[in-house]
């Protein structure tokens, strides 16, 4: 009796251990975990306090393996520990105190070594679309001067706010305009990249 209620305790075990880590994806020949969709939906409830669904989850971590593939194969340099710091200690400044990060770090369930190596992967694959994508992004100085009259002195009169100069707001709008540019050219990048890989959503279908 007792043997067979080991068995039954073990069984059970193992089953829920499955549904933990049952493929989601298969790319190429690697998979996707459900635990990697459930650690970046619990990443992305701490960073931003809401996540996205699991279907959108999957679809992030497969355009993450493309991007990460690529730098992994091009030798690209992981990042400095002290920019990986620096990471984090913008994540946590980005709460309004540290007993608010503490709070939503607590809900998260993540402790702080997950959330230095989500950090760093993040960073990582940062990192190398900017250094991929930033050379080839051209920023024309009328679509600035555009973006200044029609997107920063519009806002601020609507708060009622004296807009800053131009001369305050170039840079700013510059970078602006070359991260929307990265982020065009790497969403163009992806989408042709994946319609020459071998990619199987396994997510509804509850496959092992």
């Amino acid at each position: 009796m007792l043997l067979g209620i080991l068995l039954l305790c073990v069984c059970a075990m193992l089953a829920a251990q499955e549904t933990v880590d049952r493929i989601v994806a298969r790319i190429e020949d690697d998979v996707i975990l459900l635990s990697e969709v459930q650690e970046l939906s619990r990443y992305q409830q701490l960073a931003d306090g809401k996540s996205e669904n699991d279907a959108q989850i999957l679809d992030r971590l497969i355009d993450q393996w493309i991007v990460r593939t690529e730098a992994e194969t091009a030798r690209f340099p992981r990042p400095a520990d002290a920019d990986v710091q620096r990471n984090v200690e913008h994540l946590k400044k980005s709460f309004a105190s540290p007993e608010e990060y503490e709070a939503r770090k607590k809900e998260s369930g993540l402790s702080d070594s997950e959330i230095r190596a989500m950090s760093a992967a993040q960073l990582y694959l940062g990192n190398y679309l900017d250094s991929r994508f930033r050379p080839s992004v051209q920023v024309d100085p009328k679509a600035v001067e555009d973006y200044y009259q029609k997107g920063v002195v519009v806002a601020a009169k609507a708060k009622g706010q004296e807009p800053p100069t131009f001369e305050a707001a170039r840079e700013y709008i510059q970078e602006f305009l070359v991260l929307q540019g990265i982020n065009e050219e790497a969403d163009r990048w992806l989408k042709e990249s994946r319609s020459r890989l071998h990619v199987e959503n396994l997510l509804d279908t509850g496959t092992k």
